[in-house]
């Protein structure tokens, strides 16, 4: 079992045929789910699912939670999309890794974050927080 930190196969041919759409206003609706290490998650990933999701606690449920898309841009030929942080508060929880999907497009698969190793809240809140929205940082980034 392992999470490798990945852009979805799938998702960068959805993109080609349209079925992602990163507009502010009318677009798609995105997810961020939050799993153990004992999930399998690769470039292979298609879409969400349950297994190896951690429990719900708190704020967290079955799912993850909402992401707010905070736009999308291009500098130095470079185009990106940005999303504002994530927290889920008064939760007990150990995840090592997420997927972000898309739930407008029957929960496929967008990309597959590795945190590196196990994070941790007790009693607390768990933060998602994103890369600045730069060419050489944003979480999603396409480039020529």
């Amino acid at each position: 079992m392992a999470i490798q930190q990945a852009i979805a196969n799938s998702f960068k041919k959805q993109l080609l045929e349209g079925g992602h759409d990163f507009k502010l206003s009318g677009g798609s609706k995105f997810k961020l789910a939050l799993y153990t290490a004992g999930a399998t998650l690769t470039s292979a990933t298609t879409s969400y699912t349950t297994s190896q999701e951690v429990s719900a606690s708190g704020q967290y449920t079955a799912g993850g939670g909402a992401l707010v898309n905070a736009g999308t841009s291009i500098t130095a030929g470079v185009a990106r999309v940005d999303f504002d942080n994530l927290s889920f508060t008064g939760v007990t929880l150990t995840a090592r890794g997420a997927l972000i999907y898309n739930t407008s497009l029957t929960n496929a698969a967008v990309a597959v974050l590795d945190f590196g190793s196990d994070k941790t809240a007790t009693s607390g809140t768990f933060t998602i927080q994103f890369p600045a929205p730069t060419s050489t940082a944003a979480i999603l980034r396409i480039s020529g």
